[in-house]
C-alpha cells in the first residue's frame, strides 16, 4: 500500500504541489481579504514570465516539428491526411463543448466586480482577422499580441526548412536545439508556479471575493462528464468508421494501458511508447502508427479543444460578452483547435493554451489565472483524451490509405 501511494505521489506530484499552492493561496486570500493584494507582486512575476516565454517556445516548437518531418513518399499522404483526422475531431470535439456550454453555462449566476483599472477590448471580426494573421513588420512577431502570426511565420519557416533538406541540415538542428531550450526554460518557469499561481490566487480571492469558486464547481460538472462521453461513444464511434465491430474488439482491450498511463502521468508523450504498442496490437501499418502518434501528442487535442471552449465560455461569461453569438462560437473553435497546436505533451502544458485564448481575445492578465485552475483540474481526463485520441486517429488514416481491408489481424 505504501509503494503505491508513493507511485501515486510521483505520478501526480505536479499536479498535487500545484493545487496545493493554489488551495494555499485560497486560504490567504480568504483570511486577508482586501489586504491579499500584498501577494500580487509575486503572482505577476510567474505572469511576466510565461508571457516572455510564450513566443519564442511557440515560435520553436512549431517549427522544429514541421522542419523534421523529410523522407517524405507515402509519408506525404500520411500527413496530409493525418492533419484533415486532426482538423475534423478537434471542430467535433469543440462543437461538442459548445453545445455543452449552451445547454449549463458555466459562469451563470457568477458575478465578478473587477477593479477599475482591468479593460479588455471587444472582437470585431474583420479588424480581428487582418491582425490576427498577419503583421505589418518583422519586429511585430516578437509580441504575443500577434500569436496567429507567429504561428503561420513558423509553419513558413519549418517548411522551407523541410524542403531544403540537407542544404537546411544546420539551421534544422539549430530549431530542434532551441526547442529544446525553451522546453527547459518553460520547465523551469513551472517550478516556481505553485508560489505564483498561489499568491495571485491570494489576491483574486481577497480582492474580487469567494464567489470565484462558484464557477469551478459548475466547470467541472461540464468538463467530467463530456469528456468521458467522448471518450467512450466518441471514440467507439470513430473505431467503427475505421475498422467496424472487429476493431472494437481489438481497440478497446488494447487500449486502456495507454488510457491509464494518459491519466496517471497527465502527460501525452509519456503516453507514446503504450500508445505506439496499443496501435501495433491493432494492426495499424508501422508507418501510419509511428507518423501520427508521436506528431499527434503535440498538435493533436481533442480534451484540450474541449477543455479550451470551456475556458473561453467561463471568461466570457466572467466578462459578460455574449458567447452565443455565430461569431463567438466560430471563433471559439478556431482558438481551441489553436490552443491545441502550442501544447505540448507535458504536464501543465495547457498553459499555453490558456495564453492563446487571453491574448487572442484580449482579455485582461487577469482572466489568465482564473482559467489557469480550470486547467489543471481538467489536466488528467483531458491528456487522456488526447493522447488515446492519437491511437484513434492512426486507425482513421489507415482506413483512409489502406481502405476497408487495411486491418490485417488474423
Amino acid at each position: 500500500m505504501v509503494i503505491k501511494f508513493s507511485h501515486f505521489f510521483k505520478q501526480y506530484a505536479s499536479s498535487l504541489t500545484l493545487l496545493g499552492g493554489i488551495l494555499s493561496g485560497c486560504i490567504l486570500g480568504l483570511v486577508f481579504k482586501e489586504k491579499a493584494a500584498i501577494f500580487k507582486p509575486l503572482g505577476d512575476i510567474f505572469l511576466n514570465l510565461l508571457f516572455t516565454i510564450v513566443v519564442p517556445l511557440v515560435f520553436f516548437s512549431i517549427a522544429s516539428a514541421v522542419a523534421s518531418m523529410n523522407n517524405l513518399r507515402r509519408l506525404g499522404s500520411i500527413v496530409l491526411w493525418m492533419m484533415v483526422v486532426f482538423t475534423v475531431t478537434g471542430i467535433i470535439a469543440s462543437v461538442l463543448m459548445l453545445i455543452a456550454v449552451q445547454i449549463y453555462p458555466p459562469a451563470q449566476g457568477i458575478s465578478v466586480t473587477l477593479p477599475s483599472h482591468v479593460h479588455f477590448q471587444q472582437l470585431n471580426a474583420a479588424d480581428q482577422m487582418v491582425k490576427a494573421f498577419t503583421v505589418s513588420d518583422f519586429a511585430d512577431l516578437f509580441s504575443k499580441k500577434n500569436m496567429l502570426a507567429l504561428i503561420i511565420f513558423a509553419l513558413l519557416i519549418g517548411l522551407s526548412a523541410c524542403t531544403l533538406g540537407e542544404k537546411a541540415r544546420a539551421f534544422t538542428s539549430f530549431l530542434m536545439s532551441g526547442n529544446e531550450v525553451m522546453m527547459k526554460a518553460i520547465a523551469y518557469i513551472m517550478w516556481y508556479a505553485p508560489i505564483g499561481l498561489g499568491a495571485y490566487f491570494a489576491y483574486l480571492i481577497g480582492v474580487l471575493g469567494p464567489q470565484l469558486l462558484g464557477t469551478y464547481v459548475r466547470a467541472m460538472i461540464l468538463y467530467y462528464p463530456v469528456s468521458m462521453a467522448y471518450f467512450f461513444i466518441g471514440f467507439s464511434f470513430y473505431v467503427f468508421l475505421a475498422s467496424g465491430i472487429r476493431g472494437l474488439r481489438v481497440f478497446w482491450p488494447n487500449i486502456m494501458p495507454a488510457a491509464v498511463t494518459a491519466l496517471a502521468t497527465a502527460s501525452s508523450m509519456a503516453t507514446i511508447p503504450v500508445n505506439l504498442e496499443a496501435a501495433e496490437r491493432a494492426g495499424v501499418p508501422q508507418d501510419i502508427r509511428e507518423m501520427v502518434i508521436p506528431i499527434g501528442s503535440t498538435i493533436h487535442m481533442d480534451g484540450s479543444c474541449l477543455s479550451a471552449v470551456l475556458k473561453t465560455a467561463v471568461l466570457f461569461g466572467l466578462f459578460h460578452m455574449n458567447f452565443a453569438s455565430p461569431w463567438a462560437m466560430v471563433t471559439a473553435v478556431g482558438v481551441a483547435l489553436l490552443s491545441g497546436t502550442v501544447m505540448s505533451g507535458i504536464p501543465g502544458g495547457g498553459f499555453l493554451g490558456e495564453l492563446m485564448i487571453v491574448t487572442l481575445y484580449g482579455f485582461p492578465v487577469v482572466a489568465m489565472p482564473i482559467i489557469s485552475m480550470i486547467g489543471t483540474l481538467v489536466d488528467p481526463p483531458a491528456t487522456m483524451v488526447n493522447a488515446i485520441g492519437d491511437n484513434v486517429s492512426s486507425m482513421l488514416v489507415a482506413r483512409i490509405l489502406g481502405g476497408k481491408d487495411w486491418m490485417t489481424l488474423p
